[in-house]
């Protein structure tokens, strides 16, 4: 009897839940299933190709280069680590806690090793310290012995990714030193602690979720990388990726180790998140006041200045006036009607990506608020998960269903229409621009979104009880009051595209190039020189929108 009832209330339960969903789905809920659906179908094959089986070489690569992939790819991972927390936190501290000469300039140029890709500082640095480099030159006309250093190696490599990569740290460091309470230095000076045992004892933990969450960004970005790994010649897993499709043409194998790549990505985030549940992180916003600066000697200011300006010279002048000097050299042979076409192709892709993602993000934030079942809203969460993913693995998890599909056409469009379409979606610049809004659709969706969240509902649903509509409401209301994230989503994800190597060698079309992929070819045709004008017009790409951006946010 107990049963009975037991099963009776189950079946009352599913079809109230069953009731609900009929009575709360809408349009909105349905084309936000399906954004979300185009947007996991590359995260979802990489995850079914598993069941498929490796390829014929896999056992080969277990025994004698996975282990290699695995330890190169820790040690990237501890040392980048180690440097990026010294520069980036140091380095916030010293420009938000005291005050000297040109500090308000060096907080700016403290980022801007970002807007270099870590490629671009490889080949930089490859040609100071070559043989009859920059480094070279300059000694014998000082009249100096030569030093040799070798730079392309492990060690190497672990330097110029840090000093690429470390902004992140910088960035969210220095934003919760700015806004930590004075008073809890005050009262740590009260209580006789100085200053060296209060930042360690006290300031630092209190930053260390922010801190943690920058170095998680460095560590992807980390094992993302390709172009500065292949250069200079180190193992890692997404190097093994190209070389499991293109030199043993194994897609299958190329799967089973973007799936290992994928889950060290996930165990680190889960990690990090795990770690910052067990310590608890307070502090008392009414009583905080902003962090005043320390005034100090003026031998110290020196010093201070030239401690944190050695993070802009290594990551962003070096690099910069060693291709400048280049670009002098090589500017008559680089620059022509070929390489204007390459520029604005990549231009075009750059925009053509930047205006579609942002499309989408737009349209998840909002129809998953126009919908009225609350699972959606986390699927919009999860579908932008691609970012923490590298863009090797998503240019894989995109050829395969995008090769299907081909397949399927090409077939269909035969035997109805008799037509020979080729090639729809893999090789063409739908595919390449589907793999770049998979890729970096939380780029566009977070500052959007804080924006949304700062203007709140009430604004718009008082629209909507004036009897207007969704999208009249999105026009006439939200899309005024959150342009300034739209157009930061916009623009990052812009200079992202520019940016990316890995997954534009994958599926690029034949037919078009971007600066990224030319300056790579031409460093791995040992060009290197010839490599600086395509590289330079990516870092000012980079740099104009950051200056944009900070005069919008300021004004």
């Amino acid at each position: 009897m107990t049963k009975l009832v037991g099963n009776k209330n189950k079946i009352y339960s599913l079809e109230n839940k069953a009731k609900r969903f009929k009575r709360d789905i809408n349009q909105w809920s349905i084309i936000t299933l399906i954004i979300g659906f185009i947007i996991a179908i590359p995260i979802a094959t990489i995850f079914f190709k598993l069941f498929s089986g490796p390829g014929e070489t896999w056992n080969h690569i277990v025994y004698t280069l996975l282990p290699k992939y695995v330890l190169n790819t820790g040690y990237l991972v501890v040392g980048c680590s180690i440097l990026v927390l010294l520069m980036g936190v140091s380095t916030a501290w010293i420009v938000s806690r005291y005050d000297f000469p040109f500090r308000k300039q060096l907080e700016w140029l403290l980022i801007l090793p970002l807007a270099i890709p870590s490629y671009i500082t490889a080949y930089s640095y490859a040609g100071v310290f070559d043989y009859g480099g920059t480094l070279e030159l300059l000694l014998r006309y000082f009249s100096i012995s030569a030093i040799k250093i070798d730079i392309m190696n492990m060690y190497g490599l672990i330097l110029i990714l840090s000093l690429s990569l470390y902004p992140y740290v910088y960035v969210s460091a220095r934003t919760v030193f700015l806004t930590q309470a004075n008073n809890l230095i005050e009262a740590s000076r009260l209580l006789g602690v100085g200053e060296f045992k209060t930042f360690f004892r006290l300031l630092l933990p209190l930053a260390r979720p922010a801190i943690i969450g920058g170095l998680i960004l460095v560590l992807m970005e980390v094992l993302n990388d390709y172009g500065a790994a292949k250069y200079y010649g180190i193992s890692t897993f997404t190097t093994g990726i190209f070389r499991a499709w293109f030199a043993l043409e194994e897609p299958e194998t190329a799967v089973y180790l973007s799936a290992i790549l994928v889950t060290i990505i996930f165990g680190l985030i889960l990690l990090e998140k795990w770690q910052r549940q067990k310590i608890g992180y307070h502090n008392d916003i009414k009583s905080a006041n902003r962090l005043l600066r320390k005034q100090i000697q003026s031998n110290k200011k020196w010093f201070l200045l030239s401690l944190a300006s050695i993070p802009v010279i290594l990551g962003f002048i070096i690099p910069v006036m060693q291709l400048l000097y280049w670009v002098g050299l090589t500017y008559e042979e680089v620059f022509s009607f070929e390489f204007l076409s390459i520029a604005g192709q990549s231009l075009g892709v750059a925009i053509l990506a930047a205006l579609l993602t942002t499309i989408f993000a737009l349209g998840l934030i909002y129809f998953t608020k126009w919908n009225k079942l609350h699972f959606i809203k986390n699927l919009s969460k999860i579908s932008t998960l691609g970012y923490a993913i590298p863009g090797a693995v998503i240019a894989v998890g995109v050829m395969i269903p995008t090769l299907f599909i081909d397949k399927w056409l090409y077939k269909v469009f035969r035997s109805v229409f008799e037509i020979n379409i080729g090639l729809f979606i893999n090789g063409t610049i739908i595919g390449l621009t589907y793999a770049y809004m998979v890729r970096f659709l939380a780029v566009a969706y977070n500052p959007i979104e804080s924006s949304t969240l700062k203007i709140g509902d009430k604004i718009s649903e008082s629209s909507k009880i004036l009897g207007k509509g969704n999208f009249i409401t999105f026009f006439k209301v939200d899309l005024p009051l959150i342009k300034k994230g739209v157009l930061s989503g916009l623009l990052l994800v812009f200079v992202d595209v520019m940016k990316e190597l890995p997954l534009t060698l994958i599926l690029k079309p034949y037919t078009i190039s971007t600066l990224a992929v030319k300056a790579y070819e031409y460093a791995s045709d040992e060009l290197i020189a010839e490599a600086a004008l395509p590289s330079l017009l990516i870092i000012c790409t980079g740099i104009l929108p950051v200056i944009f951006l900070n005069k919008l946010i300021t004004k």
